[in-house]
């Protein structure tokens, strides 16, 4: 069965990156900044965007690209879907049914990954997935987004671990630091099921196995945009260890200061350190179009670092306003992000 042509995958994108405009003006609004959004309520799916509505699509996408089936497409389709139903304000059980059938054939094509190469990046790639899928589940049948957060994060959290893996073949692994890996994910999955300090202590785990392992310790060293994905990569692992440091110290408690910070370190820190490294290789692999590198790559990178250390500072000596800030600031990195991409786009295609 033939693959998407890239025009076709654009819709999906856009989908993704509703959620992802929507669900940074949600956390805004959260944080009492005066953003104005259809819904009100839509304050209360902060997270449901930002995990399920767009990383869930956008991984999706690229998963449905390297596997090259066009059913796969279904599930970028579905999670954006579901996504924009949540921002319509249509009822909620649309959507999360919708987010739900993305997790579910992105399991499939996972699992369909795995077969094709049975190895240690696949399965973990397949567990990430599945964890999405537990969490949307549960999401589906009642649960609290407060309840799911562990499985949503772990879905990201395995699906940059089965990619770093896979990248470490230029650096293997040895067998003990293979085992010791698989001790981790064990790790994981026990703490995203049930006890969120455990949860917190394998993430620790996790991050200094990445900071020993991961070829970046070596492409650090580099120029150009080699180094720049090895300073978003280790920077990205020093927030996931302070994540799980706060969670393994203070577990995940709704609405306590240390929920915010750890949550923030993990999924702003971390996740989106991955993002910002890997997007010049995301986008021409899955939009075939080029994104040629320059030195203002840093600059969205720097104040993501910089806004997130305001917001955690305020976390720690409950200063609301200093947290206030650095959430707006979080929102400008991303959106400093966004346009930097769409430069380098603009100069990739002024080249060719």
């Amino acid at each position: 069965m033939a693959d998407v042509r890239p025009p076709f995958r654009i819709p999906l994108l856009v989908l993704g990156f509703a959620s992802l405009f929507i669900g940074v003006g949600a956390g805004l609004l959260r944080l009492g900044w005066a953003v104005p959004l259809p819904e009100t309520e839509l304050a209360a799916l902060h997270g449901p965007l930002m995990v399920s509505g767009f990383f869930g699509t956008v991984i999706s996408l690229e998963r449905a690209v390297a596997l090259a089936r066009r059913w796969a497409y279904l599930g970028p389709l579905a999670s954006g879907a579901g996504g924009f139903l949540l921002i319509l304000g249509a009822p909620a059980m649309a959507g999360q049914a919708l987010l739900a059938a993305g997790s579910a054939i992105l399991t499939l094509a996972s699992l369909t990954v795995f077969q094709r190469q049975r190895a240690l990046f696949t399965f973990t790639l397949a567990a990430g997935a599945f964890s999405w899928l537990v969490g949307n589940l549960l999401w589906l049948g009642g649960a609290s987004v407060f309840a799911v957060v562990p499985w949503w994060a772990g879905f990201l959290v395995l699906t940059i671990a089965g990619e770093r893996l896979e990248l470490s073949r230029f650096l293997p692994p040895s067998p003990m630091a293979q085992r010791v890996f698989i001790a981790v994910l064990a790790g994981l999955t026990f703490g995203m099921a049930f006890h969120a300090q455990v949860f917190g202590a394998a993430l620790l785990a996790l991050a200094l196995w990445l900071l020993r392992q991961d070829i970046a310790r070596r492409t650090v060293k580099d120029k150009g945009l080699t180094r720049f994905i090895a300073v978003c990569l280790l920077s990205g692992y020093a927030w996931l260890a302070l994540s799980g440091g706060i969670m393994l110290a203070a577990g995940l408690l709704p609405g306590s200061l240390a929920y915010d910070a750890a949550l923030h370190a993990l999924m702003l820190g971390f996740v989106f350190s991955m993002v910002f490294g890997h997007a010049p290789i995301i986008f021409p692999a899955v939009l075939r179009v080029a994104v040629p590198y320059h030195p203002l790559f840093y600059a969205p990178l720097a104040l993501l670092h910089f806004s997130l250390i305001i917001r955690l500072a305020g976390d720690a000596a409950a200063l609301y306003d200093w947290r206030s800030a650095g959430g707006a600031l979080n929102a400008l990195a991303l959106l400093a992000f966004i346009l930097n991409t769409i430069a380098a786009v603009i100069r990739g295609k002024l080249k060719s």
